[in-house]
């Protein structure tokens, strides 16, 4: 997709706390696909033929790497942009765990990486690892994910814009009544950003309503696991004796634990549902009718950006340097480097765009909808 970058400063609200398991209202969910493989460690021991071949050793830490999305879309990408550059590719997964993360920066360093990407599990508990490699002479890019490091350069799809495209497809919908926010992980300022954007859009801020928005339903998610999300969602429904008019899902694997929670009820179709990254299940549900849009961040656009940010870097560790940067004021008030890539909401009206763009095909676009009732699927 030809997407523009959005790089204004932008006046972001607070991070969310250290504590992942907290919540609003009630209890923590999350989402995290769980058939893909162990991320392509192509790396070698430090002094190997594959950390010694070429001047630039990139090495990317995934959070998990069990989530649908970063094997199958944004670690080719990564890969393909590190390696056009003249790059090596080496990678290694935490597993959900901070402190394994920790760890990992380490032991790529060690087996030669001369820049960081790192996808962060929790962007407060990996800031020493990162300023430490900062500090010996690794730049750090902090990939999709905030870091707050002055030093770091941050690259991420403009998530408060993706929070205002959320609320504004539901808000189309339905712009009154009892809503319910599901929101992702507490540790991950994306989950604060998207919230922002919420409010940005009309739904009221945290621990408020308005005179035709009660907000009945607030939680963030641990992990964003669609299963908490799902037991987060039925608890709200039983609360409210089913009486909820909107779910806004942060993300597209915790609006498959709302729809499940909905279906149960036979409420799925009845009731707006948001969420994001374009996931194959989620676009088919938007086919169906059970969710009304999820805001497509092409995770290979955001892959080749930090891949070819990672090779500039290599050459020089300045971020500032890096082509297509902006300043970016941080939650804590630090202004680090950064690119912002602008997002695509996708709703019933406009399938075509993800079809066209070989994002996923009509086959598993269309499975179960009704033939003629949706434009895309024909």
């Amino acid at each position: 997709m030809a997407a523009a970058l959005a790089v204004a400063g932008l006046a972001i609200a607070a991070c969310g706390s250290d504590d992942s398991s907290s919540s609003d209202t009630a209890a923590a969910g999350s989402d995290a696909p769980a058939d893909s493989a162990a991320p392509a460690d192509s790396a070698a021991p430090a002094g190997s033929d594959a950390a010694a071949g070429g001047d630039c050793v990139v090495g990317v830490s995934w959070n998990n790497y069990q989530e649908e999305r970063w094997a199958k879309w944004d670690e080719p990408a990564l890969q393909a942009a590190i390696e056009a550059g003249g790059g090596t590719y080496i990678s290694n997964d935490a597993k959900s765990s901070a402190e394994t993360q920790a760890s990992n920066l380490e032991n790529l360093i060690s087996q030669g990486a001369n820049v960081l990407v790192v996808l962060a599990q929790d962007g407060t508990a990996i800031k020493p690892a990162v300023a430490d490699s900062i500090a010996n002479g690794v730049p750090v890019i902090a990939y999709d994910r905030l870091i707050e490091d002055p030093d770091a350069l941050y690259i991420t799809f403009d998530n408060v814009r993706v929070g205002e495209m959320e609320a504004e497809a539901v808000l189309g919908v339905v712009s009154e009544g009892n809503f319910v926010i599901i929101k992702g992980n507490s540790a991950d300022a994306n989950a604060d950003f998207l919230r922002e954007g919420y409010v940005n859009a009309g739904i009221p801020p945290v621990g408020e309503s308005s005179d035709t928005i009660t907000i009945v339903g607030e939680t963030y998610t641990d992990n964003w696991d669609p299963a908490n999300a799902q037991a987060s969602m039925e608890q709200f429904l039983t609360a409210e004796n089913n009486e909820i008019d909107a779910v806004l899902s942060e993300n597209d694997g915790m609006a498959g634990g709302v729809v499940a929670a909905l279906e149960a009820q036979g409420l799925a179709g009845q009731i707006p549902v948001s969420g994001q990254d374009g996931d194959q299940a989620a676009l088919n549900r938007i086919a169906q009718g059970t969710q009304t849009v999820s805001v497509w961040k092409d995770a290979r656009e955001l892959g080749t950006t930090a891949g070819e940010a990672a090779v500039a870097l290599c050459a020089t560790p300045d971020p500032a340097s890096v082509a297509g940067t902006a300043p970016f004021t941080t939650p804590d008030g630090n202004e680090v480097t950064s690119i912002l890539l602008e997002p695509i909401p996708i709703t019933q009206d406009n399938l075509n765009v993800v079809l066209d763009a070989g994002w996923i095909d009509q086959a598993a676009l269309c499975e179960g909808v009704d033939a003629g009732s949706v434009a895309a699927c024909g």
